[in-house]
């Protein structure tokens, strides 16, 4: 007995979970979707969201494999990260009180451990996710797709941002544009336009990265981020370092474009809390000057890319950086003539729309939809994205 991939095709209904885990590498985000339709009449259902933290073990493995490096190293973890994704998967079923025989599809974005699009002009772009899409539809028995980003990438596309496709299908609106501003590891913002044909989309650079980063490395890891902005409202913020930042080519650079973890990941990071380790700066007044740098990026990339040429009616804000109260307050008082709202306001959970983003891409493939956007990704032209792993019959 085989599995029967046509009839699921042709399901009208369907629920499916999405998996994501960001930069940030703190855990597996597992949302399980209603999907009705497809396409532009997709319609979307949030069921359950839940996070998943990576146990010590695992996320050490994940910081250290650039400095391990070595083919077994990323196989093994391949195929750990997938027992992962496993495991939230089955977990966030159980939560809903459903049993996997009830859930029709899975959509994993996978764990990125490298990312060279074609912006970064170092040697033949690629992008590498492990969580090994294989082991998710043995292990839950659910068919599974994976292996978003490489399509885009081999049309000459950043494979970044993806979620501008669910941006459009949750937020537009006739005769309006808006901007849907995500806060994860790296921010990234998607101008959501009448026309799906019109929408852009860009990373404005860090988002929570930086600051999650230096903390972790000054608590050894004890502390993951800035609970509620009270490390950065303890600090000031140094205009010397800060205009330093600012400088980075990056942020001036017109979309499209991406940008990861090889920019402003560990690296970075600990070259910032160098700056604390000689006691030239407080952690505190590091973190209230990396925050004012997300702040400023994302205002300055509307004010150069967006502005002028749309009226922007409202920004919608989703992810962890929606967590944190002096974050948010510091963005909207630079925006003080727009409507700001969170994605909680359209149904689907500030902290979950990524994961729900993949759920809808899955959904999009196997119906034979092709759902990048050459004006946001750069791509030659649209492409499928994902690959199928069968599920058990």
């Amino acid at each position: 007995m085989t599995v029967d991939l046509q009839s699921l095709i042709d399901k009208k209904d369907k629920l499916v979970i999405g998996l994501m885990s960001g930069t940030s590498k703190d855990g597996i985000d597992a949302a399980l979707v209603k999907l009705q339709g497809k396409g532009l009449n997709t319609d979307i259902e949030l069921v359950k969201f839940i996070c998943v933290e990576y146990e010590a073990e695992v996320r050490s493995r994940l910081d250290n494999l650039s400095k391990v490096c070595s083919l077994k190293a990323i196989s093994e973890l391949n195929f750990v990260i997938g027992n992962e994704f496993a495991k939230a998967a089955l977990d966030v079923i159980s939560q809903a009180g459903l049993s996997p025989t009830d859930i029709d599809l899975i959509g994993s974005h996978g764990q990125t451990v490298f990312h060279n699009p074609p912006s970064y002009r170092d040697g033949t772009p690629s992008t590498l996710q492990i969580g090994e899409i294989d082991v998710i539809a043995e292990e839950t028995g659910i068919t599974t797709v994976g292996d978003f980003r490489t399509r885009d990438i081999a049309a000459s596309g950043e494979a970044a941002p993806l979620v501008p496709y669910l941006d459009y299908l949750l937020f537009r609106k006739p005769g309006k544009v808006s901007i849907a501003q995500n806060i994860g590891g790296i921010a990234n913002a998607t101008v959501v336009t009448e026309e799906l044909d019109d929408v852009i989309a860009f990373d404005t650079g860090p988002g929570n990265m930086l600051m999650d980063g230096v903390i972790q490395i000054a608590t050894g890891g004890k502390q993951k981020y800035d609970r509620d902005g009270r490390l950065a409202l303890a600090g000031e913020v140094n205009k010397e370092l800060l205009d330093k930042l600012l400088s980075d080519p990056y942020y001036g650079k017109p979309p499209p474009k991406s940008t990861g973890e090889e920019h402003f990941g560990n690296e970075k990071a600990a070259e910032l809390f160098s700056l604390v380790a000689s006691e030239e700066l407080s952690l505190e007044d590091i973190v209230a000057t990396l925050l004012m740098l997300t702040v400023k990026t994302i205002v300055s990339s509307y004010k150069n890319f967006v502005f002028p040429n749309w009226d922007i009616s409202e920004v919608i804000f989703s992810g962890g950086g929606c967590n944190n109260p002096l974050l948010m307050e510091r963005i909207k008082a630079k925006l003080p003539s727009l409507k700001c709202t969170t994605s909680d306001d359209y149904g689907i959970s500030a902290n979950a729309k990524e994961a729900v983003a993949f759920a809808v891409l899955a959904n999009e493939l196997i119906s034979g939809n092709k759902a990048n956007l050459p004006r946001v990704t750069g791509a030659q032209r649209k492409v499928p994205l994902g690959k199928i792993a069968l599920g058990r019959p």
